[in-house]
């Protein structure tokens, strides 16, 4: 058994998005053998998200019968220097936002990172939305964050995630007066004094609209993917479209759309009701040609999950719950997506050059 048959045993592996299999796709960095085991480097980059996670068991299961332990690692490009990088130790930077304020962007924020934190993913959620930062309240976590004697700030710790907000740095009922300069340099010092140590996933809770701050993230991150938040209703959308046009202009990827504030059930009659309209984030989506990730029904649970610092997305016996563990599998999957469609739209440029080069050699 050498490196060439455990390339030839993986060309069972599909991807079930890339229509392809993981040999082909150039989803393989690197094999190394020994007598006790084979050490695989996959070019996966969202970990814990249920489709690469079944992807590594496959895998496993392709190689099962060589009597050697298989380890699998995942590393890919994030196509920036290290240098440029003021969160190197983070592998995916996912922005949370929103056209415009009202329509649940940091409950998404807070699910989500909650959700992705349950799956075993090691999670960081930044509350960047500078004037009004909520976070906190909605993780119940109300201890402040300690310094180093570097000055350096260690974050506050809540549902095995890391948490840093504006909220911990002012008084609890204290307004947040920032021109754009200061935004800036506010947002820059978090960014690059706070010990984030190594993440899988940073969720940035951005504050609602197209300004300094998500301007200066964009900017200053690596973002990997967004997160747009809608309710179903006309105006709510018509913001959202100007959200979906910002991270273009940046060419950020997004991950896909979030209907939150979707069909209330009534709990005494069980009739369903669509206070705010019906399907307009679905239709948005298709409009855009961008991914549904899922809705989450006006639940009374959801407002009381916020007021209680517990977050629906960890109950599993709540029906809500399941529609937050939906979007979680959803967005941690369409990030693996566009990481591993970038890492193999790059080997097939890179394939394509050596045959032009080849091809323009001149004759011995």
């Amino acid at each position: 058994m050498n490196e060439a048959d455990v390339r030839e045993r993986l060309r069972e592996v599909e991807d079930p998005d890339l229509d392809d299999d993981i040999v082909t796709l150039g989803l393989i960095n690197n094999i190394d053998l020994t007598d006790a085991e084979i050490r695989i480097d996959l070019a996966l980059g969202a970990p814990y998200s249920p489709t690469e996670t079944g992807m590594a068991n496959v895998i496993r299961e392709a190689l099962s019968d060589l009597d050697r332990e298989v380890d699998l690692s995942a590393s890919i490009d994030r196509g920036v220097s290290e240098a440029e990088d003021p969160l190197p130790n983070v592998k995916n930077v996912i922005a949370v936002a929103s056209g415009k304020g009202g329509v649940g962007k940091s409950t998404i924020a807070v699910n989500l990172a909650a959700g992705l934190s349950r799956l075993g993913a090691s999670v960081g959620l930044f509350d960047a939305d500078v004037y009004g930062p909520n976070v906190p309240r909605m993780l119940d976590a109300d201890e402040s964050p300690q310094a180093t004697e570097d000055d350096e700030i260690i974050p506050v710790e809540k549902y095995g995630m890391k948490l840093m907000s504006m909220d911990f740095l002012v008084g609890k009922d204290d307004p947040v007066i920032f021109r754009g300069p200061m935004v800036d340099n506010v947002l820059t010092q978090l960014w690059s004094d706070v010990l984030w140590g190594t993440l899988d996933y940073m969720i940035v809770d951005l504050p609602p609209g197209t300004g300094d701050t998500q301007l200066t993230m964009l900017q200053r991150v690596p973002v990997s993917g967004a997160v747009i938040v809608t309710t179903p209703q006309e105006v709510a959308l018509d913001d959202a479209r100007k959200g979906l046009r910002m991270f273009g202009r940046h060419e950020t990827p997004v991950l896909g759309i979030v209907e939150n504030m979707s069909t209330f059930v009534c709990p005494d009659c069980g009739g369903s009701h669509d206070i705010f309209g019906s399907g307009g984030g679905r239709g948005f989506a298709d409009e855009t040609d961008m991914p549904f990730l899922g809705e989450v029904p006006l639940d009374p649970g959801v407002r009381e999950g916020g007021d209680s610092g517990e977050p629906l997305v960890l109950d599993d016996e709540n029906a809500t719950g399941d529609a937050f563990r939906e979007i979680v599998a959803n967005a941690a999957n369409m990030q693996g997506i566009i990481h591993r469609k970038r890492q193999s739209d790059s080997r097939t440029a890179r394939e394509q050059t050596a045959e032009l080069d080849a091809e323009n050699q001149p004759e011995q």
